[in-house]
């Protein structure tokens, strides 16, 4: 049985002076701004209290408790609020269940909802496999202090320290290509979308996915999910606007916290007091970014033992503007390369995905009050269509030095682009870069081995214009 990490350690933010308050005050606004929590438009009818127990649910892990779970939601008066509990201290076994208006599972500490592993127990649309969808709903959510367990191990085919090799239904030829697995809760085109207080176990696939949805708020939900196992992405956003999330625990194998873009704009997301551990992103915009993203906000956040910290896969023409990282304290560090990610502490990057993908453009982003320890330095490219613009980082801390034995003198590209490139190690890597302010930057080296470490800032004059450094500081350390 796996076993989540210790509580996260409290994240040390650094204080700014009052010389940089001076200076920050004279910069120009960025147009993103901290978002409260969506408000949730509830209606005023009393709430109806349903439990799946008096609806025949058994709770033994395994006999299928779907009929009497979905005969249970379906028994609500929508959209009327009704909660419907699982009353704890049981394991109710289930396929695809499907909530609607005014339905909030109410899953109590101490009980567990577990998904199906058959193909059988979702439906035959593909898109359509989670364990727990919502579509087209409005006042939905989930709470209780329970867990919603995938049983992802289940879809390991070989476990593997490098990274698991994985079931795929393609085989039995209900879907394509290596990533067949079912996701474990999705929301789509659903309206105010609340969820607090529970437990995302073990996803087979992608754990949290919000699709298409308005005012969504994601708080004190803690997810776990297999170190080595790829595509267990934490929380998707996709095509959804105006959402929070705040207090969450994130210990994944894949991509934790994952802003894409398929069908249209992205704005308004706040990321606040959060932990994040992963082998891949801990942050990452993309890389499916056919449409904008605009007004995001991460704050507060403390991240550990990532391949990567905050990340920008910019692959499909979509452009990105005003986007501030603040007050966040990372650990980065090599794992194997099948995973993306060299062990930046931040990634900014904008290429075409392949020869026929536009080039979107990444404008006006603010890193402020950073602290990170990494096994690689920062990497900042654009491409010839679509530069990286206006950036600007303010009082920033790194520190460069090595503990593992994987691999380094590369740059990631990945996904499409230029794949991976070999490349000297730098403190901070500058390709198409049009504006960029680095102000009170420390970067400190370790002095052992000396030989891994090339140059603080590296760029050609040809594709990086108009950089301003203020008060940046590069030297060795010793522990």
């Amino acid at each position: 049985m796996a076993i989540a990490p210790p509580p996260p350690p409290p994240l040390l933010i650094q204080s700014l002076t009052l010389p940089l308050l001076f200076l920050l005050f004279l910069l120009p606004p960025l147009q993103s701004h901290f978002a409260t929590s969506p408000t949730i438009e509830l209606p005023n009818n009393p709430t109806t209290t349903i439990s799946v127990v008096d609806f025949g649910a058994v709770g033994d892990g395994l006999r299928y408790d779907t009929i009497a779970i979905q005969s249970a939601i379906d028994s609500c008066p929508s959209p009327s609020p009704c909660r419907v509990i699982f009353p704890a201290g049981l394991i109710y076994l289930t396929a695809t269940i499907r909530l609607k208006s005014g339905v909030v599972l109410d899953i109590q500490e101490g009980a567990t909802l577990l998904g199906g592993t058959r193909l059988e127990d979702y439906p035959k649309e593909q898109s359509k496999w989670y364990v727990v969808l919502a579509e087209n709903a409005i006042n939905v959510g989930i709470s209780g202090g329970g867990v919603v367990d995938g049983q992802g191990l289940k879809f390991v085919m070989r476990f593997d320290e490098r990274k698991n090799v994985m079931v795929s239904w393609n085989r039995t030829g209900a879907c394509l290509g290596d990533e067949c697995r079912p996701r474990l809760v999705g929301f789509i085109n659903c309206r105010n979308v609340n969820l607090s207080n529970f437990k995302l176990r073990q996803p087979a696939y992608w754990c949290l996915h919000i699709v298409q949805c308005e005012n969504i708020s994601i708080e004190d939900v803690s997810i776990y999910g297999d170190f080595n196992t790829p595509n267990n992405d934490g929380i998707d956003i996709e095509d959804s606007n105006n959402t929070v999330i705040t207090r969450c625990h994130i210990n994944t194998g894949d991509d934790a916290i994952c802003p894409k873009t398929y069908t249209g704009p992205l704005y308004n997301l706040t990321v606040t007091n959060c932990w994040i551990r992963t082998k891949s992103s801990a942050i990452k915009l993309g890389s499916a970014s056919w449409f904008d993203f605009k007004g995001l906000v991460f704050d507060n956040i403390t991240i550990v033992d990532s391949h990567r910290g905050l990340g920008l896969q910019i692959r499909d023409g979509g452009n990105v503007s005003d986007i501030t990282f603040s007050n966040i304290n990372m650990i980065t560090r090599y794992y194997d390369q099948s995973w993306w990610g060299r062990a930046e502490p931040i990634y900014v990057t904008s290429c075409p995905r392949h020869s026929k993908s536009k080039e979107g453009s990444i404008s006006n982003l603010l890193f402020v009050n950073i602290t990170s320890t990494s096994e690689n330095g920062v990497f900042l490219s654009g491409s010839k269509g679509g530069l990286l613009s206006d950036l600007r980082f303010i009082n920033l801390d790194l520190t460069y030095r090595r503990w593992t034995n994987n691999a380094g003198g590369l740059v990631d590209y990945r996904p499409g682009c230029q794949g991976l490139v070999k490349h000297i190690t730098a403190g901070i890597i500058m390709e198409h870069i049009n504006g960029l302010v680095i102000d009170n930057v420390n970067m400190r080296w370790s002095d052992e081995p000396l030989r891994q470490w090339n140059d603080p800032l590296d760029f050609k004059s040809a594709t990086v214009n108009n950089i301003s450094l203020l008060n940046f500081h590069s030297g060795l350390y010793k522990q």
